[in-house]
């Protein structure tokens, strides 16, 4: 937690990596407020206000008593939603200023495989 965004999305951002690449999969219990508060030294308000924003998309449920999981879905919807992201941040911008350079689709496409290949 060194990052300048707030705490609680940071929270939220690593139980999302954890979702996509599988450490923490689909039916899995979420560590609790607690857990989480401890092990990131914060306070537990933080760690749940984190958490509070993944139930509020529907990546993660609660069941009364025992826990929250990870919803049915989640994964898929978390790489769907970063995709889209990622297209937005990243390729947009990348496609507009090739075409301003008059670099064609098909130089752009062996470009990433250059940068891809090293």
């Amino acid at each position: 937690m060194d990052d300048e965004r707030p705490i609680f999305l940071q929270i939220a951002e690593l139980i999302e990596n954890q979702i996509i690449d599988g450490t923490m999969p689909e039916g899995a219990q979420v560590p609790s407020i607690n857990e989480l508060a401890a092990f990131h030294r914060i306070n537990p308000a933080t760690a749940l206000k984190g958490v509070t924003r993944l139930v509020d998309a529907g990546l993660l449920f609660k069941q009364r008593g025992i826990g929250m999981f990870v919803a049915t879905g989640a994964s898929v919807r978390l790489l769907a939603q970063r995709r889209d992201a990622f297209s937005e941040q990243y390729v947009r911008p990348l496609v507009a200023e090739a075409v301003k350079l008059a670099i064609s689709p098909a130089q752009l496409a062996e470009m990433i495989q250059k940068e891809a290949g090293r």
